[in-house]
């Protein structure tokens, strides 16, 4: 899916697409309504630092726990958007050669052995192996080499170690990446940038200065049923809010891993499948549905049938 917008006079040796001037994205409050429109019910908070973020053409970092929405922000961004969505999914050890580019070294080696056979050597076999033929194009070096700008996502970068935030604050930075053997690659559009973090390390004060800011945390109950009405449009309204009251309720009890808005949904879908209407009307089928919204044996042991049963009594 690619925005159908061109910009006159992109390529790889133009220069990046510049920002839309202020203003030209519209009113804030639009972007909020186009992101409902896709199922995605963001606060006002979050629809302002967004729309800050686009128009001054400025990385977005979202922080909050795991489980409020912060992936679906970049991917909901990207059917708005009508563009690419292209991730980068951070963990421990992560580094260039995986984040930016490498070089397609069992490629290389075929090469160079076919050269040997046909008797070709030197420079001209080295300047082959270190073309763009043979060079593997990680998220980062994608995303700026797109005529269209991209949403460029990458996810949990608190995950990633310190060292690895000074080679993304390089590209942030400049939008260009350095091959010696090719030499700098400019951004053809600048990407539209969104950082997610769970809060598991603390990010450095350089990459938090170069970012706009936003907290996002579990939806309150009329944020949560417009979701649920918007991903779930077959759940009847006093089942909807059931479940909605239901999770809420599990949220506030001593857990692991509080399930997210991915796993209310989740629930509410297996108990449509499952055809119920009424969450207190059967304790075992609430119990096995269970697994839905709880993902350890620690948390399954802390909400056995009687404490199940007295959630969906005050729900709804």
């Amino acid at each position: 899916m690619t925005e159908t917008r061109r910009v006159a006079g992109t390529g790889p040796t133009a220069g990046p697409v510049p920002p839309e001037p202020r203003g030209a994205s519209g009113d804030w409050t639009a972007l909020g309504e186009s992101f409902a429109a896709k199922g995605y019910i963001a606060s006002p908070e979050l629809t302002m630092a967004l729309h800050i973020a686009l128009t001054l053409s400025r990385p977005l970092l979202v922080e909050g726990a795991a489980g409020v929405g912060k992936t679906e922000v970049a991917r909901t961004l990207a059917l708005v958007k009508d563009t690419r969505l292209i991730r980068l999914q951070c963990y421990e050890g992560l580094d260039a050669a995986h984040a930016i580019y490498e070089w397609n070294y069992q490629r290389q080696l075929l090469a160079i052995r076919a050269a040997a056979e046909g008797g070709e050597t030197g420079r001209s076999v080295e300047s082959r192996i270190f073309s763009e033929e043979f060079l593997l194009q990680r998220p980062l070096l994608e995303a700026i080499r797109q005529d269209t700008p991209p949403v460029l996502l990458i996810d949990e970068i608190d995950r990633a170690d310190e060292e690895f935030e000074a080679y993304l604050l390089e590209v942030l930075s400049d939008f260009q990446i350095t091959v010696p053997e090719l030499g700098t690659i400019a951004a053809r559009s600048i990407p539209h940038v969104i950082l997610t973090s769970n809060g598991t390390r603390d990010l450095s004060d350089a990459l938090r200065r170069r970012c706009l800011y936003a907290h996002v945390d579990y939806p309150g109950r009329e944020a949560e049923l417009a979701i649920l009405a918007a991903r779930c449009p077959e759940a009847e309204p006093r089942l909807a809010r059931q479940i909605v009251g239901f999770v809420q309720a599990l949220r506030r009890e001593e857990l692991e891993k509080t399930p997210g808005v991915a796993e209310m949904l989740d629930f509410a879908a297996a108990l449509i499948g499952l055809g119920v209407n009424d969450l207190a009307a059967d304790p075992v089928v609430l119990q096995a549905t269970l697994a839905t919204l709880l993902k350890t044996q620690g948390d399954r042991a802390a909400v056995p049938l009687a404490v199940a049963e007295r959630l969906a009594g005050t729900a709804g």
